[in-house]
């Protein structure tokens, strides 16, 4: 059985911040932020960007690009940011809602930025499971560029954090785009290493004074640098790895690669690494980070530009703060496995 990519969507604010402004917010040279964070500009939210109204937005187009109405749809999974409209709340109703999917149900989930192919293999696994359910929406909104502080100089890995939306339609036994295979590793470890400190129950009632300590903070810097250094890429690898050899493929086989936003020596390194081109990805210099919806952006600018045809095999690739390494397969266009 058999699960497909319908269609996809992405939503950009209008609204964006240059590298000349992150230098001058942080500190930091402008051809560093360029240069070796990878960031020309990035969008940021406008007073109408709420996370849900992102992800709404994203989803109106993925719905237009499947060619399905919003009532063929049967459940709604959010799988984007936390940081959303308000707190203890479930973005996927009001986004079912809005959209005019009544005969859908939702859930909220997240693994971070590796929740698209979180996402994907959750989606998959209940429509395998599910007689009932046969068409499923992934909606992610982002925008936790609220949450750093360009004074916080150890949180700078975050400062190429943009905001966006990007959705996924799939279709049980729709033999076009079908997920191939994909894998996940974690990592709890990190789970306290970078944290808003103030606004959860573990810093509750909030004080006045709390609302300038709403940003990340690194807790142990050098601790926290040595681990991701040992750790961070060796993931990367063994995950795509994994769901290569769940799909039967190689790194061979890789006609392209829809991976986050991170620094540039790292993109580079990756491709590498991989023995893939630079036109076998897209770099986001334009994007910088939009959590999860990195993928989705990289695969549609890969079908825009050209670099992604049918009969290619996408390998996707994120990782998630706390830690999360998720990867998955695509084989692009018709299906004739």
């Amino acid at each position: 059985m058999n699960v497909g990519i319908m269609g996809i969507g992405t939503y950009i604010p209008n609204n964006y911040m240059t590298a000349e402004e992150i230098s001058k917010k942080s500190g930091i040279p402008t051809d560093v932020i360029k240069e070796k964070f990878g960031v020309l500009k990035k969008p940021i939210p406008g007073p109408k960007d709420t996370t849900s109204y992102m992800g709404i937005e994203a989803a109106k187009n993925a719905i237009e690009n499947a060619k399905i109405t919003p009532e063929e749809i049967d459940l709604v999974i959010w799988n984007g940011g936390q940081h959303k409209d308000y707190p203890s709340w479930l973005a996927g109703l009001k986004v079912a809602d809005t959209l005019g999917a009544k005969n859908a149900w939702s859930f909220d989930m997240e693994s971070m930025c590796g929740s698209m192919m979180s996402g994907m293999e959750v989606a998959r696994s209940m429509m395998i499971a599910n007689e009932d359910i046969n068409t499923v929406l992934l909606v992610s909104g982002y925008r936790n560029g609220d949450l750093i502080n360009y004074n916080v100089k150890e949180t700078s890995f975050m400062f190429d954090i943009g905001a966006g939306g990007a959705a996924i339609v799939l279709r049980k036994n729709f033999n076009r785009n079908v997920i191939l295979g994909t894998a996940f590793k974690g990592d709890g470890s990190f789970s306290e290493d970078c944290v808003v400190e103030v606004g959860g129950t573990k810093k509750w009632p909030m004080e006045e004074k709390d609302v300038k300590s709403m940003h990340f903070v690194v807790r142990d810097v050098e601790n926290f640098k040595e681990k991701l250094k040992e750790k961070t890429m060796p993931n990367f690898y063994y995950v795509i790895d994994k769901s290569l050899e769940k799909s039967k493929l190689t790194r061979k086989d890789i006609n392209y690669l829809a991976i986050l936003h991170f620094k540039r020596s790292a993109h580079y390194a990756v491709l590498d690494e991989l023995g893939l081109n630079k036109h076998q990805s897209t770099y986001l210099e334009n994007f910088g980070h939009i959590g999860q919806n990195d993928q989705i952006l990289s695969i549609e600018l890969g079908l825009k530009s050209g670099k992604i045809k049918d009969g290619d095999n996408i390998v996707m690739v994120g990782a998630g703060l706390g830690f999360v390494w998720a990867s998955a397969v695509v084989k692009w266009g018709e299906f004739k496995g």
